[in-house]
């Protein structure tokens, strides 16, 4: 939409930068034609150059006293953050990368999400960062943060921030985030009901403490690319965590570091499915490990790239969705899928034969879900 189209009531802006840069220039001219803007998020192509500095968004953020909602793509050359606005409530921002400073001071803020650069000369303090958050935004709701610089301290400030309304807790590609990570998690949320620590290396003791934290809220547990996590941590959590609608266990499970691609997994708070382009180094698991799932209210199910699994028993009533891609060693005569509303299957990757089972197990499933819809007059 030209800019010289946009109402001058009240703004909700899509900005696609497709070959153009965004710079102060295209900021003066939004914040100018818009001057009750609720809503912006900007959208970097990938040949297009975010140029805006700390300094811009600052000013945008201070001066659009009505902004709610802001998302901004390609956010790499910021420089810093410091950020101070009683009216904006959603912030994202991505390709974040070495940060002098963090400071965001946003009272009725209730979702934040930050996505840090993978780069190995990221150096963003964290713990500043994560300390920070209590005192400058209590009201946090969900929260979102994907830096490889996530440790156990920084995870530790963030219980000194006090954020015990957190309901959504998203900690990803945080390799050096162990299990006293989750005890730092366990001791600051009173109630999630969403955890990612996809990338990190928290063991079944973590999954434990988890289970044991969470069992009446927790419905979405997210746990991809994390080696130290057995089949023992996977099925204590589904047997412990009975709200449990989506588990995400990819690539823990693996037995081949040779030739593993990315994939697909749930998971963003948004709700989308998220790719991880760049896996941390991950350990081989043992071959052979028979996964057992039985669960009465879990609907997604994604265990895309555990190559070390070769026996799987689902027992899941509600399960609708199963991924399964690149299981590459999982045996055909050694899948049982008792799952009558499952629909989607995701097998890229797998034996044909695998593919063949499959299908023949959904064409069971349902027609045992019509005989007993029968039975019963449904």
């Amino acid at each position: 939409m030209p800019i010289k189209d946009v109402p001058l009531v009240t703004c909700i802006l899509f900005v696609y930068v497709g070959f153009s840069d965004v710079d102060a220039t295209m900021l003066s001219c939004l914040a100018f034609s818009c001057p009750s803007l609720e809503t912006l998020e900007i959208t970097m192509a990938d040949k297009a150059i975010n140029n805006m500095t700390g300094e811009e968004l600052s000013r945008l953020v201070s001066e659009k006293h009505s902004l709610s909602i802001l998302k901004i793509g390609g956010c790499s050359n910021l420089g810093f953050l410091n950020l101070s606005s009683s009216s904006l409530n959603v912030l994202w921002l991505s390709d974040l990368c070495s940060l002098s400073e963090s400071v965001i001071s946003c009272p009725n803020m209730s979702e934040l999400s930050l996505c840090f650069t993978q780069q190995s000369t990221e150096c963003t303090d964290l713990v500043s960062l994560m300390d920070g958050l209590g005192r400058s935004c209590p009201n946090l709701r969900n929260l979102h943060i994907s830096s490889i610089q996530l440790s156990n301290e920084a995870v530790s400030a963030l219980e000194g921030a006090n954020l015990r309304g957190l309901c959504m807790l998203s900690l990803i590609l945080g390799s050096k985030m162990t299990d006293a990570a989750v005890a730092s998690i366990v001791r600051s949320c009173a109630s999630l009901a969403l955890l990612d620590l996809s990338g990190s290396s928290i063991s079944d003791s973590g999954v434990g403490m988890i289970c044991k934290a969470f069992p009446h809220t927790l419905s979405r547990l997210l746990l991809a690319l994390c080696p130290n996590i057995t089949t023992c941590g996977i099925q204590a959590a589904t047997a412990q965590l009975p709200l449990l609608q989506l588990m995400d266990c990819g690539m823990s499970l693996r037995s081949n570091l040779q030739n593993e691609k990315q994939g697909a997994y749930f998971g963003e708070i948004n709700g989308r499915i998220r790719l991880c382009p760049k896996l941390p180094t991950l350990k081989k698991q043992p071959m052979r490990q028979k996964l057992i799932i039985k669960h009465d209210n879990l609907k997604k199910l994604s265990l895309w790239g555990c190559s070390a699994i070769d026996a799987l028993y689902v027992k899941c009533p509600e399960l609708i969705d199963l991924n399964l891609n690149t299981c590459t060693n999982l045996h055909p005569e050694r899948l049982l899928l008792q799952c009558p509303n499952l629909k989607n299957v995701h097998a890229f990757g797998c034996q044909d034969m695998l593919i063949g089972a499959i299908k023949n197990q959904k064409l069971i499933n349902r027609k045992n879900l019509m005989k007993q819809c029968v039975s019963t007059g449904v």
